[in-house]
C-alpha cells in the first residue's frame, strides 16, 4: 500500500508541478487566460498564446522526457557496475558530446562549409553533440567486449571524461571570445533548445531510450544479486551490458545534444526514488525513478524561468543534486 501511494504521489507531484511551468513563467499571464488557451481560445492576447504553445508547453515536455531519461540512465548505470555514485557521466558519453559541440563552436566559428554544403546554428550543435557521444559510446562497446570487469570499464569511462575535458580546455585556449561564449552558454543548461518542431524527433528519441530501459528490468533485478548468479538465471551479461550502453548512451547524447549537459540528475535521482520507495525492485524503482527526474528537471525550470530568479538550468540541478551525493557519500562510509 505503501509503495502504490509513493508512486500515486509522484504522479500527483508531476502533473501539479507540469501544470505551474504552464501557468507560471518570466512573463505574468493571468491564470484564467492560460486557461483558456489551454482551452482553444486565444486569452485575450495572441501573444500570450504563443507563449504557452511555443514556450511553455513545448518546455515542460523538455524538462518531462530529458530528466526521466537521464534518472534512468542514472539508475541503469550504479545497478550495472554496483556503484552508488555511477551516472551518465561517468562513462564520458556527455563529455563527447561536449567535444563534439566544443569542436564546431570554438574550432569553426560555428560553422561548418565544404563547397557548396553550409551548416550551421542549433542544427550543428545537435548533430556535432550527438556524434561526439556516440563516437564515444561505440567505442565503450567495444572495450565493454574485450574488458569482462565492469570496474575496469568504469575506469575506461572516467579516462574518457579526463581525455574530453583535456580536449575542450586546449580548444577554449586557441578560441575567439564569442565563440567561448556560445560554448560556455550552451554549457549552462536549458529546456528552452527544444522548439514545437524539433520537439517530436526529441520525445520520440527519448521515448525509445526510456522504452529500452524498461525492458531492462529482468536483467537488472537479476544483475542485483551478483553477475554470477545472473549468468545462472540464464541472462545473457554481454549482450546485457552491450544494450545498457546503447541505452544510456542514446538517452545521455540525445538530451545533451537538445539541451546541454545537465549535471547531477542521473546520479542524485536514484536515491531520491529509493529513498521514497524503501526498495531496490526495479519493477517499481524503475518507474519512480522517471517520475522523479521529472520532477527534479520541472522544479529546476521553473525556478530558471521565474522572473526574479532566471538561474540556467545547470546551475541549479548541482544545488539541488549535490547534497545527495554527500549522503550518499557518509551512508557508504557508515556502512
Amino acid at each position: 500500500m505503501q509503495r502504490k501511494w509513493s508512486i500515486g504521489a509522484l504522479v500527483v507531484a508531476l502533473v501539479a508541478l507540469f501544470a505551474a511551468n504552464v501557468y507560471f513563467g518570466a512573463v505574468s499571464i493571468p491564470a484564467s487566460a492560460v486557461t483558456d488557451i489551454l482551452l482553444g481560445g486565444d486569452g485575450g492576447r495572441a501573444a500570450w498564446s504563443f507563449i504557452v504553445w511555443e514556450n511553455r508547453v513545448p518546455q515542460a515536455l523538455t524538462a518531462v522526457m530529458s530528466g526521466a531519461g537521464l534518472a534512468a540512465a542514472g539508475l541503469l548505470l550504479q545497478t550495472a557496475f554496483r556503484n552508488p555514485l555511477a551516472g551518465p557521466s561517468i562513462l564520458g558519453i556527455d563529455g563527447g558530446a561536449n567535444v563534439g559541440v566544443a569542436v564546431v563552436t570554438l574550432a569553426f566559428g560555428g560553422t561548418v562549409a565544404a563547397g557548396a554544403f553550409s551548416l550551421s546554428g542549433f542544427l550543428l550543435v545537435i548533430l556535432a553533440a550527438m556524434a561526439g557521444a556516440w563516437v564515444v559510446m561505440a567505442f565503450l562497446i567495444m572495450l565493454s567486449r574485450v574488458l569482462r570487469s565492469n570496474t575496469m570499464l568504469l575506469i575506461a569511462g572516467v579516462m574518457i571524461g579526463y581525455l574530453a575535458s583535456s580536449a575542450i580546455s586546449l580548444l577554449n585556449y586557441g578560441a575567439t571570445e564569442e565563440g567561448v561564449r556560445s560554448f560556455m552558454v550552451w554549457g549552462l543548461g536549458s529546456f528552452a533548445n527544444v522548439t514545437v518542431d524539433r520537439l517530436p524527433v526529441f520525445c520520440a528519441t527519448m521515448g525509445v531510450g526510456i522504452a529500452g530501459a524498461l525492458l531492462l528490468i529482468k536483467p537488472l533485478n537479476a544483475l542485483l544479486l551478483g553477475e554470477n548468479y545472473a549468468a545462472n538465471l540464464g541472462i545473457n551479461i554481454s549482450r546485457t551490458r552491450t544494450l545498457l550502453l546503447v541505452v544510456t548512451g542514446l538517452l545521455t547524447a540525445t538530451s545533451t545534444a537538445f539541451c546541454g549537459p545537465i549535471a547531477f540528475v542521473g546520479l542524485a535521482v536514484p536515491h531520491i526514488a529509493r529513498l521514497i520507495l524503501g526498495t531496490a525492485n526495479h519493477r517499481t524503482l524503475l518507474p519512480a525513478t522517471l517520475l522523479t527526474g521529472s520532477c527534479l528537471t520541472l522544479v529546476c525550470n521553473l525556478l530558471s524561468t521565474m522572473p526574479s530568479s532566471l538561474i540556467p538550468v545547470n546551475v541549479l540541478t548541482p544545488i539541488l543534486g549535490a547534497p545527495v551525493v554527500i549522503w550518499v557519500m557518509l551512508k557508504m562510509r557508515n556502512g
